[in-house]
């Protein structure tokens, strides 16, 4: 067998057949493009992989990609995106020197209408598990020393069902993930900070638990 795909990979939720076992960041990317592992890929623009060196020092995980990075095929270009560079570089990290990524690498939406606005929708823990095979070989290919864990989706497929971020924001948590002894550091996500009702306080605290994950590279 060459490993080449299942004729119905989608329906067994998972990417690993489409994963490159040789190969750096560059072949994960181009691999991914092609990824069919789950539904998510049918209505999505094009799969979003993560973006930065393979000698980040830090890793950013985030949910999936939003609107705006779903047309342009990078992660964290919109809004939020916007917002989290603007943090990293008041808490002491350079955005130039992360690595960011989501859980789930294509955008999953509802529309009320045909021609409306793509409303996010939150993946489900299978779709997550389905994408897992990914995160676990930019974690390979990177090997950073801390992971920035943004939001509850992330926390949910880094570290399990059970993972609350407001029981373990701005700590650093030791834990195996895919194999690998990591430390993390879980906050929100930016995106909900945009949504908050007082954005100024939300954002002071997304600062301050980057400050911890600054500290601990320190």
């Amino acid at each position: 067998m060459s490993g080449t795909p299942t004729s119905a990979p989608e329906d067994a939720y998972t990417a690993e057949p489409f994963v490159p076992h040789r190969g750096g960041l560059p072949a994960l990317r181009e691999a991914a493009a092609e990824c069919h592992g789950c539904p998510l890929h049918r209505d999505a623009t094009q799969t979003v992989f993560g973006a930065g060196k393979a000698s980040a020092r830090v890793m950013l995980v985030g949910e999936q990609p939003g609107d705006q990075e779903d047309r342009q095929g990078k992660p964290f270009v919109g809004p939020a995106g916007h917002l989290l560079d603007r943090a990293l570089a008041e808490a002491g990290i350079d955005p130039a020197d992360a690595y960011v990524t989501n859980a789930v690498k294509h955008f999953k939406f509802t529309r009320a209408e045909p021609r409306k606005r793509r409303i996010h929708k939150a993946p489900t823990l299978r779709e997550m598990t389905a994408c897992g095979p990914w995160l676990a070989a930019e974690l390979d290919r990177v090997e950073p020393e801390l992971i920035v864990v943004l939001g509850a989706t992330a926390g949910k497929a880094l570290l399990g069902s059970s993972f609350r971020v407001t029981q373990v924001r701005g700590t650093v948590l030791e834990e195996e993930i895919h194999g690998r002894p990591e430390r993390l550091v879980p906050t929100v996500h930016p995106s909900a900070v945009l949504r908050s009702d007082d954005r100024d306080a939300a954002y002071r605290g997304l600062v301050s638990d980057l400050k911890v994950a600054a500290e601990a590279l320190a």
